[in-house]
């Protein structure tokens, strides 16, 4: 028997830091843990370190990048650790002692060194430090609360002291990627000791939130091995959502046979940790009295389903599908909170075309990568091809390749420099953006579907098509055509559909308006929006779900009415969408 998860019986460590699959609850989880918390009479920050952080969200109160009290409960105090902010803050940190001292050149060729992505998480990763480190605020919590980036984000900061210090510890030119040396250099020390207060079981506890499903515990499963990797053991499993209620509603029963099944069959790398459950709520989880019951098994008065307001008509997922169909090739790329589906999406996609007889290229960019556990055995198919940008063999690869291209032109110093400018973790970012650019070419003769990654990815992978243009011309005699192309390609509806998919709840919709608003300044306007998931449609008599059917009623009239152009809707399957028919049944799910 998995017991439930009651913070005030257990004896936690002074950090406490909430990490998993985007879209599981871990911010959910986290904020009901600090008001229990807060309750019992200990003082509590909680700080998010989640490029999309949705803390505002959760607690419906406006923070900041400081630690200040949350409005509405005494002895709760929140910070949103924001790593654009703290690229740019970190930029001028870098710059500013050397404006009117050195040339513009050079001021313009240091601020090209920090134009890319991995400056947002080595400036994320040292504003994170940099509130570890400070013992006259640390001190004055009984715990502090971390709301954790998605798995890939948050491991690639932990990876960061690493990967630095290896290379701080070979560069001899005196700059980096991110700049001067010397704004590094003084850091390293920090750097360790904050992955070694993660790692010290008595200082800090590591919370594998999931849910009771077969890609959360896969994905909960890769992050303990590679915390592990880091010497960080201090880890339990907390999984969310788990249906209590006994009704013998065919749904529900559904549902929890699912949920018993993904957990029967957990990955054995899990089975060792300690392991907690918290309920499904009947109700969004946002403000003080739902997230309190959220932990304390207490239901908050719910609307009855004869007040429900009815929703407004919703275009099916097919027309969509009748819509790239038409138009027989281009580039589609689902996007959206992390969890909410979008491997699912573009697989269903790729299917419902390949079942109409076109040729496909579904492919990812996802680090999590669950196409193929999603496909089955429909892999092989003939007219449906499917692959993965892995960004370790491209790198390996781009590496390669930048070597062969210009080597033979440098001398010895010349090749020696270069190998060290491939030696930098950027490296990494520009190669996927390289493979990304080349795959998109193949979208002039067929349709190519991406399954792009969480939201923080993904804004950085498409901010690569700017931020990395300058790097790729310094690596490269010639830039290829395909990197001209890309962005006037992605802001063309008629060559690009970016489909926006989204649950019918509060966090993930109001995350995918502002990847919305995101896009849109990027000149990249979303085609489409798909509800994923959906309880509404359904005619369940169970408690809870019908619980969690009223409550979606605002947000998907929010979607159909004030965010998308088409949106589609679709609802929650009792059969797992994995496998050619049950990715074709989801397809016709539509409301």
């Amino acid at each position: 028997m998995i017991e439930r998860y009651k913070p005030l019986e257990m004896a936690l460590t002074p950090y406490i830091f909430f990490t998993g699959k985007g879209g599981v609850g871990k911010t959910s989880a986290a904020c009901a843990t600090a008001i229990a918390l807060v309750d019992a009479g200990k003082k509590v920050l909680i700080v998010s370190t989640d490029p999309a952080s949705n803390l505002n969200d959760v607690f419906e109160t406006e923070l900041s990048t400081k630690p200040a009290p949350v409005a509405g409960l005494d002895g709760l105090f929140g910070a949103n650790l924001d790593p654009e902010a703290a690229a740019e803050a970190y930029r001028e940190k870098v710059i500013g002692p050397y404006r009117g001292v050195l040339p513009e050149e050079a001021l313009a060729d240091i601020e090209e060194q920090l134009s890319g992505a991995c400056t947002v998480e080595i400036a994320a990763f040292d504003e994170f430090t940099n509130l570890l480190a400070d013992s006259s605020l640390t001190t004055q919590y009984d715990h502090i609360i971390f709301d954790t980036a998605p798995t890939g984000h948050t491991l690639r900061l932990l990876q960061l002291p690493k990967a630095w210090d290896s290379f701080l510890a070979d560069n001899t030119t005196g700059s980096t990627c991110i700049g001067p040396l010397s704004a590094l250099g003084d850091k390293k020390e920090i750097y360790a000791k904050t992955v070694a207060a993660l790692a010290d079981g008595a200082q800090a506890t590591l919370v594998l939130v999931a849910r009771p499903e077969r890609g959360a515990l896969t994905e909960a499963k890769r992050t303990s091995l590679e915390l592990k990797e880091l010497e960080i053991n201090n880890q339990l499993l907390l999984l969310n959502g788990i249906l209590m209620s006994g009704s013998s509603d065919s749904l529900a029963t559904a549902l929890r046979t699912r949920q018993e099944k993904a957990i029967e069959n957990m990955p054995l790398e899990l089975e060792h940790l300690r392991r907690y459950v918290i309920a499904l709520a009947p109700y969004n989880v946002t403000g003080w009295s739902n997230l309190r019951a959220l932990l304390n098994g207490q239901h908050v008065p719910q609307q009855k389903m004869s007040d429900q307001v009815a929703l407004p008509k919703i275009d099916d997922l097919q027309t969509l599908i009748d819509q790239l169909a038409d138009k027989g090739k281009g580039l589609v790329l689902t996007m959206g909170k992390g969890g909410v589906g979008k491997t699912t999406i573009a697989a269903a996609l790729a299917v419902a075309l390949v079942d109409k007889g076109l040729p496909v290229h579904l492919t990812t960019t996802d680090p999590a990568a669950h196409i193929e556990q999603t496909l089955g055995s429909i892999i092989g198919h003939d007219q449906l091809k499917i692959s993965r940008i892995d960004p370790k063999i491209e790198t390996d690869l781009y590496k390669q390749t930048v070597i062969e291209q210009v080597g033979s032109t440098l001398d010895e110093e010349g090749l020696a420099l270069l190998k060290e400018d491939l030696a930098s973790p950027c490296t990494e970012e520009i190669a996927v953006f390289k493979a990304f650019t080349k795959i998109a070419e193949e979208a002039k003769e067929r349709l190519v579907i991406f399954d792009t990654a969480p939201t923080g990815h993904t804004l950085l992978l498409l901010d690569a098509t700017q931020s990395y243009h300058r790097q790729v011309e310094k690596a490269n005699s010639e830039v290829d055509q395909a990197v001209k192309n890309l962005l006037p390609t992605l802001r063309n509806p008629k060559l690009t559909d970016v489909l926006l998919v989204t649950l019918p709840e509060a966090t993930p919709v109001l995350e995918a308006e502002r990847l919305q608003q995101d896009l849109i300044r990027a000149g990249i306007k979303p085609s489409w929006w798909i509800i994923n998931q959906s309880w509404s449609a359904l005619d369940s008599e169970d408690p809870v779900l019908q619980g969690r059917a009223l409550a979606e009623g605002p947000w998907i009239r929010k979607v159909k009415e004030e965010l998308a152009e088409q949106c589609a809707l679709i609802s929650w399957q009792a059969e797992e969408p994995v496998g050619w028919e049950n990715l074709l049944a989801l397809t016709s799910s539509a409301n």
